[in-house]
């Protein structure tokens, strides 16, 4: 399937800032939870010209603030768990998320409009075999990041459901 314009232009821009050690991050992440939000995953649901790239709102509580915060990522539905990836666009480290799921796995994502109580867990390694080709087929950019995270190897998050 060939890659949509669109799709292109995201998916450089993200590469681009990504070699330049830019990472939006916090900077982007209210907006897009508050859109995703009110509109029910109507705008913020799916990457920019990635239509087949959905995107949930996971919530986690602080590992040590105890602060409620909300996380929007691609995800990939496997039987009833939903899968996320810990890329962290590629950087050298796991997002601030995996560390808070660690320590209170049970919490609640958002597709769209439907809330769901789910549990967390690191994907095991035959699991992450199975899943890590299908996030490259929903997002090719993967690739890059795995490439870019310099030996990290970016864990893949199951959220079962509770």
């Amino acid at each position: 399937m060939p890659m949509p314009l669109f799709g292109q232009f995201t998916a450089s821009s993200s590469q681009f800032a990504n070699r330049h050690g830019v990472y939006p991050g916090r900077r982007s992440t209210k907006i897009h939870v508050a859109l995703d939000r009110r509109t029910g995953g109507k705008i913020g649901g799916h990457l920019p010209g990635w239509p087949q790239a959905r995107i949930l709102l996971l919530d986690h509580t602080g590992a040590k603030s105890g602060a409620i915060r909300t996380s929007p990522l691609m995800y990939h539905e496997d039987g009833d768990a939903v899968a996320v990836v810990a890329s962290k666009a590629g950087q050298a480290t796991h997002p601030a998320w995996v560390h808070n799921l660690e320590a209170n796995p049970d919490t609640t994502i958002q597709i769209g409009s439907v809330v769901r109580n789910v549990r967390a867990r690191v994907a095991t390694d035959e699991e992450r075999r199975h899943l890590w080709p299908k996030f490259v087929a929903l997002y090719p950019g993967y690739d890059f990041f795995d490439r870019n995270a310099k030996g990290r190897k970016i864990p893949i998050v199951i959220l079962d459901p509770r």
